[in-house]
């Protein structure tokens, strides 16, 4: 079984770089088009992932952990912008009421 472990290390490299360089966005990609980094990390099983994961995607330096942090999702009622255009809709409701 331990024999195995180089062969699914390997693979599971690839299947992570190849799902990554899919999912990022063109304008994220650097050096190649997208479809010739899709190629080399196919053809070259361990090169090609390694380079994808350090040259080929715009990577944000972010200030801790090395990570790049994603903008988190905010609830409506903690949106100010959503907050704002319910009271705009309220006002314009109640004018079109004052109207009538």
């Amino acid at each position: 079984m331990l024999r195995y472990l180089p062969f699914l290390l390997i693979l599971a490299l690839t299947i992570y770089a190849f799902i990554d360089c899919l999912n990022t966005p063109e304008s994220e990609v650097k050096h190649l088009p997208k479809v010739v980094w899709v190629i080399i990390i196919l053809l070259f099983s361990i090169v090609g992932p390694v380079v994808w994961l350090f040259a080929g995607k715009d990577r944000v330096a972010s200030g801790g952990g090395g990570r790049a942090r994603r903008t988190q999702w905010v609830a409506p009622d903690d949106n100010p912008e959503f907050l704002k255009s319910l009271r705009d809709e309220q006002e314009k409701k109640d004018k079109d009421k004052d109207k009538d």
